[in-house]
Parts: structure tokens; C-alpha cells; sequence
């Protein structure tokens, strides 16, 4: 029962992100630190080092199953709401429902890949600042 990319195409439509325009949300991630600013530096680096990671495999070529792509983007949704990175998870639910569906996940790997390189561009800005 496969599904068209179509469906899974717009993360941010279908579950925006409470940080409204930016990739992450300061405040949240400072309630989950305690506002302890060496913490928060160090799981924003963590967080940005893993997304990549993960954001890697997933665009691996090869045979699609569904399960395995599935697990990565629901890690990957786990720890952008940890930090934050709300459009990171909103995407990475919207790869992960595709990937069960066993829909076009080629497809539904840009919305994910967007909010990646946002998150990324966000965390290069704050850890420089």
C-alpha cells in the first residue's frame, strides 16, 4: 500500500513547529538545560553532529525498507525535540510515516534535508555567537 510522496510532502503544513520561524527553539532548549549554557552548547553540538549522521544514511541508495529508515527518522524526531529543533522533528515524523508506508521516501528525504541544513545553519550561528 504504497503511498505518493504528495502526502508526506509539506512537514511544516501538517505539524508546524511551536519555535515558529526559527530551526531552534531557545527557550525550550533552555528549559531542558536548567539555562546551563555549557550543556546546551554541547547537545546542540551533539544533536547537529547526529542529525547529519543520520540525515546520511538516510540517503543512502539501496533496497527500501521501510523499518530500518523508520527507526532512524523516529531517533532522529526524539532528538530534535529534545534540543528543540522542532521543524527538524516535524520533518523527520513526516520521513518516518512515509518510510512505514512504504511510500517515494527519495521524495520525502528534502522536506527532511531542509529542515537538517536549517538546524545545522542555526547551530553553526549560536555556538559562534
Amino acid at each position: 500500500m504504497a503511498q505518493t510522496a504528495r502526502a508526506f510532502a509539506d512537514p511544516i503544513a501538517r505539524a508546524p513547529s511551536p519555535a515558529g520561524e526559527t530551526p531552534i527553539d531557545l527557550v525550550h532548549l533552555a528549559r531542558q538545560t536548567f539555562g546551563e549554557r555549557d550543556l546546551e552548547a554541547e547537545l546542540l553540538r551533539l544533536f547537529d553532529r547526529q542529525s547529519a549522521q543520520i540525515l546520511a544514511r538516510l540517503a543512502e541508495p539501496g533496497p527500501v525498507d521501510g523499518r530500518w529508515r523508520a527507526d532512524l527518522a523516529h531517533t532522529l524526531k526524539g532528538s530534535a525535540r529534545a534540543v528543540g529543533a522542532f521543524g527538524v522533528a516535524a520533518a523527520a515524523e513526516t520521513y518516518e510515516d512515509c518510510a512505514r508506508a512504504e511510500g517515494d521516501v527519495a521524495a520525502c528525504l528534502g522536506g527532511l534535508s531542509k529542515a537538517v541544513a536549517a538546524a545545522h545553519g542555526a547551530i553553526g550561528d549560536l555556538l559562534a555567537g
